[in-house]
């Protein structure tokens, strides 16, 4: 298996930068936008503006500033206290992605990653509600490298505009990823948060490294160089959830996502992802999907005559 656990997880989550978002405002000015399980990357190439989220204190922005979205609503403003208009309404009447509001002296821009159905198990308890990149974190030069080119692409109408742009975008949501992974002082939360942590990391990497392995709690914690105790605690707070439930929601992703391909008979399955009999594969898997796995099998196709 794979021991590079933020590659495996977002090409199995099919994590694509489906939507970009382009923003230029000057005035008094505030957007706001629902929550979504998903995870959202907004940089402030120019000018200053605030970010505003339920239990939290607002936070001035400055140019050279990223952050990371989850699953929580929020709102842009130039300033915390206006009343905001609803920011998801005027992209879906832009054409191109695009809103202007008044001038040009605040300039934005946002991608969004949306995740396959069968990898939510997974990620929805995991997303981090918000990360912050800042103008002068270590690889905060290399996105600034990127967002100038996706910049330029998205404000000129050239031949495979958007086809760049959706590369860009994805080389984006990566590097903005490694920005929070970096960050060992910054406020890394969730999934991404228990990779960041480098005894934590370490313990989802031998997890990712070797899926069918008998993994117990005591295991994971030699992993990570910690008692048994305070790597179950450190583990659960920062991912969102316990070690083994993360393990079998994982190998239960990848599992859904072989019965589905129809390659995959469930016994060779179950027993290369760790599982000593049919049965309790079956269990783990109807207590991750709350079905059976026979459910996601494809049907046998008859042998033509």
């Amino acid at each position: 298996m794979n021991a590079d656990p933020l590659s495996e997880v977002l090409e199995l989550a099919g994590a694509r930068s489906l939507s970009l978002t382009r923003l230029e405002a000057a005035g008094d000015w505030a957007l706001a936008f629902r929550a979504k399980t998903r995870l959202k990357f907004v940089a402030l190439l120019r000018g200053n503006c605030w970010i505003c989220i339920p239990g939290r204190a607002a936070l001035l922005l400055k140019p050279g500033d990223t952050f990371l979205l989850g699953n929580t609503s929020y709102m842009v403003a130039s300033d915390p206290g206006r009343t905001p208009t609803d920011g998801e309404a005027l992209y879906r009447a832009a054409e191109d992605g695009s809103v202007r509001l008044g001038g040009e002296d605040t300039l934005m821009l946002g991608g969004t990653a949306e995740f396959a159905v069968d990898v939510l198990a997974l990620l929805e308890s995991s997303l981090p509600d918000f990360m912050l990149v800042t103008a002068q974190a270590p690889m905060a030069a290399i996105l600034r490298d990127t967002l100038a080119l996706l910049d330029l692409e998205m404000s000129q109408a050239q031949a495979g505009r958007s086809l760049v742009c959706g590369r860009l975008a994805d080389v984006l949501l990566v590097q903005v990823l490694r920005a929070c992974l970096s960050d060992r002082d910054g406020e890394a939360a969730g999934w991404i948060g228990a990779l960041a942590d480098p005894q934590i990391g370490r313990a989802l990497q031998a997890m990712h490294a070797d899926v069918g392995r008998d993994w117990t709690v005591a295991d994971l914690a030699s992993h990570a160089g910690m008692s048994r105790s305070v790597f179950a605690r450190d583990f659960r707070k920062r991912a969102g959830q316990p070690p083994l439930t993360y393990l079998r929601r994982w190998r239960m992703t990848l599992a859904r996502r072989a019965l589905r391909s129809g390659h995959s008979p469930v016994g060779p399955l179950a027993a290369r992802l760790g599982y000593a009999s049919e049965s309790a594969f079956g269990h783990a898997y109807k207590k991750t999907f709350g079905y059976a796995p026979t459910h996601d099998r494809l049907p046998k196709q008859d042998d033509p005559d």
